[in-house]
């Protein structure tokens, strides 16, 4: 988002602090992100309904505490929602999982490389083996399009945590990927 966005947007959140009825342009225009990034995590479409629901009223609930930090409004609903999932798989002692499109995760192979079905398959498979911690920031980076500055905020991390913990993701899924990729081709 642009500066001039997230100042605009930020005058609908000073709505919304005044006037509880304005928070539903805000509920409006997060909701399909916030629905896909909790699917992702659950893969259960009334599971991520319930937990959404809670996101949006611990959001309208809290919207008086939040504060301007000069991200988008919506890097404060991804923590809440990560936090919600999080505490949904502890709670009922589950692992978390993470749901990723074939179509979305083509979109890490490199645009250079060809996008073969193999390679797709593997990547998946990479995916699938990595730890949550890992999953995590890729997701957030790649498929939620967040900037570090937002990934910092989401993750309570500092920034240069989010640029090192995104670095050290994909250098991980790098090695993993092409490990399998040669045992793939050997």
């Amino acid at each position: 988002m642009s500066e001039d966005a997230i100042a605009a947007e930020h005058e609908i959140v000073l709505e919304a602090q005044k006037d509880e009825m304005a928070f539903g342009k805000l509920y409006d225009k997060y909701f399909d992100g916030i629905f896909g990034f909790v699917y992702r995590r659950t893969d259960d479409e009334a599971l991520t309904a319930d937990l959404t629901s809670q996101v949006f009223l611990k959001a309208l609930q809290n919207i008086k505490k939040y504060e301007y930090r000069g991200l988008p409004f919506s890097a404060w609903l991804y923590r809440i929602a990560s936090n919600e999932v999080n505490h949904y798989y502890r709670k009922h002692n589950k692992t978390v999982i993470f749901s990723l499109e074939e179509g979305r995760v083509a979109d890490l192979i490199d645009e250079t490389e060809e996008s073969s079905e193999e390679r797709i398959a593997v990547l998946m498979k990479c995916l699938k083996e990595m730890p949550t911690s890992i999953i995590e920031v890729l997701e957030l980076r790649f498929f939620e399009e967040k900037n570090f500055n937002e990934i910092a905020f989401i993750l309570e991390i500092t920034e240069s945590g989010a640029k090192m913990r995104t670095y050290r993701a994909l250098e991980k899924l790098k090695g993993s990927f092409d490990i399998k990729m040669k045992q793939y081709n050997g």
